[in-house]
């Protein structure tokens, strides 16, 4: 069979040659961007706040925190993002949400392994609502973790995490509005699966934070010893959001 594949995967790749996930244009290899693509990418690294990981312009040492985590630290085990929200990175998450690109989800989890917090033993995706996870046909936070979890040999838990009520688009409602929409709208099954567990958080695109802080307290609250949050962009700039 072996002599037979290959053969097989030249002629693939001849008729559906690997291409870069962020303007189509043809690459080496799956999941490789393009160099203007990759160039456009601004991949996030300390120097960061200890607290929340927003990037430093300069390097104050690794325990100084920005301005927002000394007024009010977060109740979070830190924010963990592969790249800056930018032209590319949002062509990414949509065509995987949006154009069910499900293939991307393996493309931004490549980037975003090297951040998946030390300690880290479950992996629990921002789940979608029922019905919209049945108009999309899927959960894209999900597929994300799925592909982590096996990158990583942690664990995932895409059902533990229940969005119990449907929230609007928080696109235009500002930081509180955000907040007041996403209230309560997450509760934990079977609890007792998150006791003591360092719970890593997934989803795709970071922006104020409101979902992921609602979904924080729900997991904090029943139980988990702590929650990271780990996602593929995250709006740097909130002109871009």
């Amino acid at each position: 069979m072996s002599r037979l594949a290959a053969p097989l995967r030249f002629v693939a790749g001849l008729a559906l040659p690997p291409r870069c996930p962020g303007c189509g244009a043809v690459t080496g290899a799956d999941h490789r961007f393009c160099a203007t693509c990759w160039g456009d990418l601004r991949f996030l690294a300390p120097p960061w706040c200890a607290g929340c990981q927003m990037p430093f312009e300069h390097d104050y040492g690794v325990s100084e925190q920005c301005a927002d985590c000394l007024a009010e630290p977060p109740v979070h085990a830190g924010v963990f993002a592969a790249v800056a929200y930018g032209k590319v990175a949002r062509t990414l998450a949509l065509r995987l949400k949006y154009g069910g690109r499900i293939a991307f989800a393996e493309t931004v989890a490549r980037q975003m392994a090297r951040l998946v917090p030390a300690g880290a033993d479950l992996l629990v995706p921002v789940p979608l609502h029922r019905w919209r996870l049945w108009s999309r046909g899927f959960n894209q936070a999900a597929l994300i973790a799925d592909t982590l979890a096996k990158t990583m040999q942690i664990e995932a838990d895409p059902m533990l995490l229940r969005r119990v009520r449907a929230t609007p688009m928080l696109r235009g409602l500002g930081v509180k509005g955000r907040a007041r929409a996403v209230h309560g709208a997450f509760a934990v099954d079977k609890p007792e699966r998150l006791a003591g567990r360092a719970v890593v958080l997934i989803d795709d695109i970071y922006t104020t934070g409101a979902t992921t802080d609602a979904c924080v307290d729900a997991l904090l609250s029943a139980g988990a010893a702590s929650v990271a949050i780990l996602c593929w962009a995250r709006v740097i700039d909130s002109d871009a959001a």
